[in-house]
């Protein structure tokens, strides 16, 4: 089978290096450019750890670099994405785009929070969410929109418990934690190993933009009305892992093992979702890997749903690859089972 063309725009960040390095043991795709502004000229094997003979080129070139490709990943700013990702799309190119941008469904969200003027405002709403547990598989040659790393794991626990008329769409409370890499690669004092060494602290309280994504997504899998949903962010003092406990209020008597057995069957055939106690999902069993760790436990007049997933795999290039697996009609699991835990 010939290899499929892929350029990574934005390979020297967190995400783009790690799909770079993904992409350099993938049985069917090739890398064949990257771009990055910081680190144009250099090779970009010796810049990330493998063998390559690709060479970065500056982010200006991506059009250029990407004519002669079929598949390319986007691990751009969302302004960014959203200017390039439809253009690069033309001609039936598969394009994954790892940024907010194509996420939430009017120009009018994406202004109130990602603060700018949206080009494409036609594509929102329309273009494929890729969590292809929930929502399926991308059809070859589209755009697609790469879930944010916050609502990955919030939407795989919640999603089928809510539709299924298990847990109310109304109030729910997610808590959730992320490693310093879920940031970006950036120069801010507050991302600092100084600032984050033995500490702990919540951020862009009320006001993150993977708030609306996960009501707005929520609602459009279970099919309700999803009301109140309050979500805050903490920053960890690790590198990887992301780590969302999502409270939510029952609409049955069922028991804990019945709300595990909607879980079990909805992931019955994913190969990245494992059902687990509330405390085995834990960061060093996700880390370096593509698994999403989901747990379940009710009590009275709550349920708990504790998901676990590393920021940069799953929750970012990991599922970016899944997705291009499934578009392409090869295994989901290609160039991503042999990843191994606590590989950070």
């Amino acid at each position: 089978m010939s290899s499929h063309r892929v350029i990574v725009v934005g390979a020297s960040g967190y995400s783009g290096g790690v799909l770079a390095r993904l992409l350099a043991s993938h049985p069917h795709l090739r890398l064949h450019a990257a771009t990055s502004d910081a680190r144009a000229g250099k090779n970009v094997g010796r810049e990330l750890g493998f063998s390559s003979d690709v060479v970065f080129v500056p982010n200006a070139e991506a059009e250029r670099a990407a004519a002669s490709c079929d598949v390319a990943f986007l691990a751009t700013p969302a302004e960014v994405s959203a200017e390039l990702g439809p253009k690069l799309a033309e001609g039936g190119r598969t394009v994954v785009d790892l940024s907010g941008a194509f996420r939430l469904a009017t120009g009018d969200d994406v202004r109130a929070h990602y603060k700018f003027l949206h080009p494409h405002a036609s594509r929102l709403g329309v273009t494929h969410y890729g969590l292809p547990e929930l929502f399926g598989a991308p059809s070859r040659g589209t755009l697609v929109s790469n879930p944010g790393c916050y609502p990955t794991p919030t939407l795989l626990g919640l999603g089928p418990l809510v539709r299924a008329g298990l847990v109310s769409p109304k109030g729910i409370v997610v808590d959730a934690k992320s490693g310093t890499t879920g940031a970006g690669r950036q120069s801010k004092e507050e991302h600092s190993f100084a600032e984050v060494a033995e500490n702990l602290r919540a951020y862009k309280v009320l006001s993150h933009q993977h708030e609306p994504e996960i009501a707005q997504k929520l609602a459009a899998f279970s099919g309700k009305a999803v009301e109140g949903l309050v979500f805050t962010p903490h920053l960890l003092p690790v590198r990887r892992g992301l780590l969302s406990t999502c409270y939510a209020r029952p609409l049955t008597s069922a028991p804990a093992k019945d709300l595990e057995a909607c879980l079990r069957d909805t992931y019955a055939g994913s190969p990245f979702v494992e059902i687990v106690s509330p405390e085995e999902v834990t960061l060093a069993s996700v880390v370096g890997t593509n698994m999403c760790r989901l747990g379940v436990a009710a009590r009275g007049d709550v349920v708990v749903v504790v998901g676990a997933i590393d920021n940069l795999v799953k929750g970012a290039a990991g599922q970016a690859l899944q997705n291009v697996n499934l578009a392409l009609g090869f295994d989901e699991g290609c160039g991503l089972s042999g990843l191994h835990r606590s590989a950070a």
